[in-house]
């Protein structure tokens, strides 16, 4: 018996999404063919917190409402070095 399970990008979500590879822990990589799809490729489930987009969201939001990286490393539990990565991140959009 086959089961299908449709995959939609996570930024556009659109449908239109192929196979692409592995991931080097040996996850499935999708890739959206969506041409205004500004993510091209992602993964369903990631092995890291830090790599999801609403943590990401969240580790901006802390640092606006006063967290300290620490803090904020400990509450979403990722590295405070990815803390102070997407902290500087967001501080180069909004300076542009």
């Amino acid at each position: 018996m086959t089961v299908f399970i449709t995959v939609t990008c996570p930024d556009c979500h659109s449908t239109n999404v192929v196979k692409h590879g592995k991931s080097g822990e040996g996850k499935q990589r999708y890739c959206c063919r969506n041409e205004e799809c500004l993510r091209r490729t992602f993964l369903l489930d990631y092995s890291y917190e830090g790599h999801k987009r609403s943590v990401k969201k969240k580790i901006a939001d802390m640092s606006v409402n006063g967290s300290g990286v620490r803090d904020t490393a400990r509450v979403l539990k990722v590295s405070t070095s990815t803390v102070i990565k997407e902290i500087k991140k967001t501080k180069k959009t909004q300076e542009c």
